[in-house]
């Protein structure tokens, strides 16, 4: 498998390339990954089973769609494939180090910039692709709410069912999502879709870089949303980003309904306790003003 990943490199960046020192790198849970070097050229290789080539297409691609924007930094794609049993993900490595305040506020802004790219097609993209393991729908439709509905919560609802989740509230919140909406009327934007702290990172230089994304054209505020959870970003992001494009009235509402999406979604991934904290924020959502 070495020697084809090798010679893959080789064939898309025409240099010759012998791996010297191939490194694992710990942190996540979904793929195997590694740094790769001959001493002067670095890489990033993600691997998994060889029926996971499409998660890696789908990813490509929306690292290539980010980096398109010129807006804020993405480990470039080289390429992606199959070898053997296993499937893998070729990315330029980029050195990581440490962000300060300012560093922060940069990413904020940069965000705002790429959040700017919209699509003429409406909400989707032009295939699906997954939010950690899970298969996440993207057919173009021309009403938010009604995609979000059906492609964001519901699809998370109807799986959560099949493991045996039972959620009270969930079909009355489905049908109270048009109405919770009915006021906000964004525009579409390209958004990371996956923006927790894990995948935002530095250069060794403060450069934003962002990571493992799950992109489609969807509300700029899933993204802000996203951050609020599993530990957060600095108050530095958040100045960035409304100094750039200040949030609409109503955002802390939204944030609740956005974040649902991601809470059910660690319930079809893991299970425990976050079938109650999804329950919780369903009676949050249609508790009465």
């Amino acid at each position: 498998m070495w020697a084809d990943l090798q010679q893959q490199i080789e064939q898309l960046t025409g240099r010759e390339f012998v791996i010297r020192d191939r490194i694992p790198i710990s942190g996540g849970n979904i793929n195997q990954t590694y740094h790769l070097s001959d001493g002067q050229q670095d890489y990033f290789v993600k691997l998994n089973t060889a029926n996971k080539v499409g998660m890696f297409e789908a990813e490509a691609l929306g690292l290539q769609a980010i980096h398109n924007c010129q807006s804020i930094r993405v480990p470039q794609p080289l390429g992606w494939g199959i070898t053997g049993d296993q499937s893998y993900l070729i990315l330029e490595w980029i050195a990581l180090g440490q962000g300060d305040q300012q560093s922060w506020r940069k990413m904020g802004q940069q965000l705002a910039a790429m959040h700017r790219h919209s699509s003429d097609q409406g909400w989707g993209w032009h295939q699906n692709n997954t939010i950690g393991a899970t298969p996440q729908l993207n057919p173009w439709m021309e009403d938010w709410a009604q995609f979000y509905t059906h492609h964001r919560l519901g699809y998370q609802l109807q799986l959560a069912q099949r493991r045996g989740g039972h959620f009270t509230r969930g079909e009355t919140l489905l049908a109270r999502i048009p109405e919770i909406l009915a006021n906000h009327q964004p525009q579409s934007a390209l958004v990371h879709g996956d923006l927790w702290s894990g995948n935002a990172a530095f250069s060794r230089t403060g450069q934003p870089i962002i990571l493992d994304p799950a992109v489609y054209y969807g509300d700029r505020e899933v993204d802000i949303a996203m951050t609020k959870l599993f530990g957060g970003f600095p108050a530095a992001f958040y100045q960035g980003y409304q100094e750039a494009w200040p949030l609409e009235k109503g955002y802390e509402k939204r944030q609740i309904l956005y974040n649902l999406y991601h809470i059910l979604n660690h319930f079809n991934l893991f299970g425990g306790g976050y079938a109650s904290q999804a329950q919780g924020m369903m009676e949050q959502i249609l508790a009465v003003d």
